[in-house]
């Protein structure tokens, strides 16, 4: 997927020239943005296959404009770019819907490695999932529309962030089956990117809190002890 257009958003110009340099020798399409609102507007206009953004911008931050973007419905894959190492910032960003994380300073190598390797990822989801409504639990009253990539409880639509709905997705298609939470990892994050597997428990909590009828007690996302999680219809 090397025709992809790309948004580099960095108030740096420097760094954002040698980010959109490097990409541009890969032979992909770039687009820049150096603060939080001409992020947004070049998003709109431009409508572009992937972002790389800057966690520190002005007019707002990388996790405004992540969060503006998932809130009009895109999925957008999103890599955050930071010096930020908390796993209090790296847990906010996947909260709001970021795809990866890559920390400065990055090795370029690295950086076009995540890059094809999240476009990659989205493309075959994508190819995978034909356009169908798919009814995955009777008693929960859910579908999944594949291609609008939304998910519906008895006719009422649930926001889901990316990740959560790959998770959704790859659990429900396969009832029954514990996934240990490292092939959780492995498949929806990819080995390249830095969460651990606390990761995969927060989006499994979240999830509970959007579909289960009782979050404290869950029925359909169930937990095996020391092992990872299955979906129960």
């Amino acid at each position: 997927m090397n025709d992809a257009k790309i948004l580099v958003v960095d108030d740096e110009p420097t760094l954002s020239e040698v980010i959109s340099y490097n990409l541009r020798q890969a032979g992909y399409t770039t687009v820049t943005a150096a603060d939080a609102d001409e992020a947004l507007r070049i998003f709109k206009e431009e409508k572009p296959d992937l972002i790389l953004l800057d966690v520190m911008l002005p007019q707002g931050s990388g996790f405004d404009v992540c969060r503006l973007i998932r809130q009009q419905g895109s999925n957008v894959p999103i890599i955050m770019l930071t010096a930020r190492i908390a796993e209090s910032d790296r847990v906010l960003g996947f909260e709001l819907g970021a795809d990866d994380y890559v920390l400065k300073p990055f090795a370029t190598r690295e950086l076009i490695a995540r890059v094809k390797a999240l476009l990659r990822r989205s493309r075959t989801t994508s190819d995978e999932n034909p356009a169908t409504d798919l009814l995955v639990s009777a008693s929960l009253g859910m579908t999944i529309d594949t291609d609008k990539r939304s998910v519906a409880i008895n006719g009422r639509e649930v926001k889901l962030s990316r990740k959560e709905f790959e998770v959704l997705a790859l659990m429900v298609t396969h009832p029954g089956r514990v996934f240990e939470r490292s092939v959780l990892l492995e498949r929806i994050w990819g080995g390249e990117s830095v969460v651990d597997e606390r990761t995969v428990d927060v989006h499994i909590r979240w999830l509970r809190e959007k579909i289960e009828p009782e979050p404290s007690k869950p029925v359909h996302l169930l937990t095996l002890r020391g092992i990872g999680y299955k979906f129960q219809p």
